[in-house]
């Protein structure tokens, strides 16, 4: 059985790159990658600053939990905007 997310970068890409691209690179190059990476790079931002704030390393689950429960939202819709 092929992995599901695997299935959705494919459909993603033209049929001319499967053949030359590794999976490595479908998943490097595809737009759920990318999106995931962005976001990544929101929520250590959002975790530097408020390690900042409170003097401390807040940790990452903490940022993300409390980033995706306050900003992924409006994030989104403005990231899908530009």
């Amino acid at each position: 059985m092929k992995n599901p997310r695997l299935s959705e970068i494919y459909k993603l890409l033209p049929l001319h790159f499967m053949s030359e691209l590794t999976t490595d690179q479908l998943v490097t190059k595809s737009s759920l990658y990318k999106q995931f990476i962005t976001e990544r790079e929101e929520i250590l931002r959002y975790k530097w600053i408020k390690s900042e704030e409170a003097g401390h390393d807040i940790g990452f689950e903490k940022a993300l939990v409390d980033w995706t429960m306050n900003h992924r939202a409006l994030w989104r819709e403005n990231s899908l905007k530009k």
